[in-house]
């Protein structure tokens, strides 16, 4: 079994691939050809650090393995990514292990594809302006990602600490004719469409900051307690998920879910859109929200479609 680095990884993976990869997983799951396994992920009572697995099975691809690793938060100190994982894929036929592939270059990816998925599939079609409610390490994934399948005229960020936002304001301007650093109330109430990157325990973005007609993409919330929007905003958008129970307990609709604001009816699966089982958006002043949780089969897919290509290459 070969082990990929993050740099064989980088050379192969770019926007389009991962694009692929995520429309093809939500496509599969809509289809009724893919399965996601039930994931695991739990604070290990060590450097404040959480881990967990994923796994799954595309029978499209043929791609099955898991996706192991978690969040290291204080690894930021010491210069590492505080994202830490591998991804090892199986022959499906054998269950031989075939490769190993370094996870962060690639989760980061495919986090972002989804997301830039939801844009596509659920944002108006007018939404001329961008706002990425975060400036860490995922947000300039979700930038270029974004990008890639809307034309945005007018980008604005927001970060708690203001160099970082206008770092990543400096990066978007590759992107749009206007891009800048703004506060958040003036960042969310100006947008087409809201990118919500944030590693948070408590609401970051208010209610009434949301104007009819902006798609949110809620990426931040991945574990039980996390949160980053004021529970109203949930329970008065139309909700898209990549996972209905994963959401219910590990993403964004938690909180409304617990007090009782939004019922597990009331979420949609994203994959039943892509495959045309079920509407997105139906008004022009519909608030639409997708719950990105994160599923172990968005890995094993961009890694199947990485090891293709690596292999087409050599």
């Amino acid at each position: 079994m070969r082990y990929y680095d993050e740099s064989d990884i980088a050379a192969v993976l770019d926007e389009d691939l991962a694009l692929d990869a995520a429309r093809q997983v939500f496509r599969s799951l809509g289809r009724g050809q893919a399965e996601a396994f039930a994931s695991v992920r739990n604070a290990i009572g060590h450097q404040d650090a959480v881990f967990g697995n994923k796994s799954g099975f595309d029978r499209e691809t043929m791609a099955l393995g898991l996706k192991a690793g978690g969040y290291w938060r204080n690894n930021v100190a010491g210069g590492l990514p505080n994202h830490q994982s591998v991804t090892v894929l199986f022959d499906p036929d054998t269950g031989r292990p075939r490769a190993a592939l370094s996870g962060n270059h690639l989760t980061a990816m495919r986090t972002a594809a989804a997301c830039a998925v939801s844009i596509d599939a659920l944002a108006r079609r007018d939404s001329k302006t961008l706002a990425i409610v975060g400036a860490g390490q995922q947000a300039a994934y979700h930038l270029r990602a974004a990008t890639t399948v809307r034309e945005f005229e007018r980008i604005l960020i927001w970060n708690r600490t203001t160099n970082r936002a206008e770092a990543l304001a400096n990066e978007a301007s590759r992107f749009a004719p206007e891009v800048r650093a703004a506060d958040l109330e003036q960042a969310v109430a100006g947008a087409d469409v809201v990118i919500c990157v944030v590693s948070s325990f408590e609401p970051v973005v208010p209610a009434d900051s949301v104007r009819p007609g902006t798609h949110i993409a809620a990426m931040g919330t991945d574990t039980a307690g996390k949160q980053e929007l004021d529970p109203a905003i949930v329970a008065a958008a139309s909700v898209f998920t990549d996972d209905v129970e994963q959401a219910l307990v590990l993403g964004e609709s938690q909180h409304a879910f617990r007090a009782g604001a939004l019922e597990r009816a009331d979420i949609a699966p994203i994959s039943e859109v892509l495959a045309g089982r079920r509407d997105g958006r139906r008004r022009v002043d519909e608030i639409t929200l997708y719950d990105g949780t994160g599923l172990g089969l968005q890995d094993l897919v961009t890694a199947q479609l990485v090891l293709e290509r690596m292999e087409r290459r050599s």
